[in-house]
């Protein structure tokens, strides 16, 4: 579910957006000037958020982008298993298995409370309250 459509010229560093039906994140943005006769040029980087996989693309100002529902939740980590957790909802006591992120694994134990984000249907744990 997208929220929102933006012109390539209102991205800025930190927002997200769907390239080929995949939230990535804008890491790195620069403009050109319009010329005699042309558009405006973007050129941008962005990482998926999921695979960490790097894209770098030049588009003209006036391409549309769509922005990601993005859905931050809460919920218990129930146990962990090499890389994977598994996790109940706060709300709604869904149970399911996510992978921990490189940068949180030795951190997550049982009991804990994480804040993981719904991202058009890719569930991904983003921090430990």
């Amino acid at each position: 579910m997208v929220s929102k459509v933006i012109d390539a010229t209102e991205m800025r560093v930190g927002t997200y957006i769907l390239l080929d039906g995949v939230a990535h994140q804008v890491k790195k943005t620069d403009t050109s000037k319009t010329g005699k006769h042309g558009h405006a040029k973007v050129r941008f980087e962005a990482v998926n958020i999921v695979s960490g996989k790097k894209k770098v693309q030049v588009v003209p100002g006036h391409d549309k982008f769509e922005v990601p529902m993005i859905d931050k939740r809460q919920a218990q980590v129930l146990s962990v298993s090499g890389e994977t957790a598994s996790i109940m909802d706060s709300e709604n006591y869904e149970n399911f298995d996510l992978i921990i992120p490189g940068e949180l694994r030795g951190t997550l134990n049982e009991g804990v409370t994480v804040e993981y984000w719904n991202v058009e249907g890719d569930k991904l744990i983003k921090k430990v309250m």
